[in-house]
C-alpha cells in the first residue's frame, strides 16, 4: 500500500496535503489548484491515516483534540521525505490562487521549518466538524509548512516515536523547533477566511471556517465563488 497516488517524476517537489474521508472535496480542490497554477513538477501526496498506520508509521488514537484525521500526521512529512529536502505540507481546506514554485523558492537550508506567523485566536468555540475549537500557542501556524526536512531540529525531534506519543501543544505549538529556525513566510501565502486583512490579495485562501460546498453559510466566505468553481472544474 502506497500513499502515491502518481507516477513520480524525477525532481518533482513533494506536497503533502492533509488527508480527511470526511473532506475528500477539499482534498480535490486543493490537489487541483496547485496543479493549475505550478510551473514546476510537483508530487501532491495525500495524508491518509489508514495508509500510514498500515505501513507502521502511525499508531497514535485520534483522541478527543484532534479534529482531524491529519491533525498529528503532518508532522509524519520529514520522514515521508526521508529526511531529506524540502517538502510543503498544507491543511486539504486550501485554495490556491498563485504559483507554488514560489513558495518552493523560499526556502532556506538554515531553517527547520518556514511558515506564517499569524496571530489567530478564534472566536469560534466549535470547528467545522464539530470539534471544539482548540486554542494553543501558535495557531494556524501548522496550517502550512515548508519543512527543511534535514535540519537537526526536524530529524531529532519529528522522530515517528515522538509523533506518537508527544502532545498536541508540543506538535502543532511548535516546540520541536528552536525559534531562531522557524522562518517566516508572506501572510498571503495562508490567508485565513474571517482573520485576514481583505487588503491583503491572497496567494492561497485557506477555509477556516468551513468548506463552501459542506458548511452552512460558506458558501458565502470571500473567495468562496472560486473554490466552488474549482471543486466543478
Amino acid at each position: 500500500m502506497s500513499l502515491e497516488e502518481d507516477a513520480v517524476v524525477v525532481g518533482s517537489k513533494k506536497i503533502f496535503v492533509g488527508y480527511d474521508r470526511s473532506e475528500h472535496n477539499a482534498y480535490m480542490v486543493c490537489r487541483k489548484s496547485i496543479l493549475r497554477h505550478a510551473s514546476i513538477p510537483v508530487d501532491i501526496i495525500p495524508l491518509r491515516q489508514e495508509v500510514l498506520r498500515s505501513l507502521g508509521m502511525y499508531w497514535r488514537p485520534r483522541g478527543p483534540k484532534a479534529s482531524n484525521e491529519f491533525t498529528y500526521t503532518r508532522f509524519l512529512v520529514p520522514a515521508l521525505a526521508g529526511y531529506h529536502g524540502p517538502a510543503l505540507f498544507v491543511d486539504c481546506d486550501f485554495l490556491f490562487l498563485a504559483d507554488v514554485a514560489d513558495l518552493f523558492a523560499l526556502y532556506d537550508p538554515f531553517y527547520a521549518i518556514r511558515c506564517i506567523h499569524h496571530d489567530h485566536r478564534p472566536e469560534e468555540q466549535v470547528k467545522m466538524g464539530g470539534a471544539v475549537q482548540m486554542q494553543y500557542a501558535r495557531k494556524n501556524w501548522a496550517s502550512l509548512m515548508l519543512f527543511n526536512c534535514g535540519h537537526p531540529d526536524v530529524v531529532n525531534h519529528l522522530s515517528l516515536e515522538n509523533i506518537g506519543v508527544q502532545s498536541g501543544a508540543y506538535l502543532l505549538g511548535m516546540e520541536w523547533a528552536h525559534n531562531e529556525f522557524m522562518g517566516e513566510i508572506p501572510p498571503e501565502w495562508n490567508w485565513l477566511c474571517g482573520h485576514s486583512s481583505m487588503d491583503l490579495k491572497p496567494k492561497a485562501v485557506h477555509f477556516t471556517r468551513g468548506l463552501p460546498s459542506l458548511h452552512a453559510g460558506c458558501e458565502n466566505e470571500p473567495y468562496a465563488d472560486l473554490w466552488l468553481k474549482e471543486m466543478q472544474s
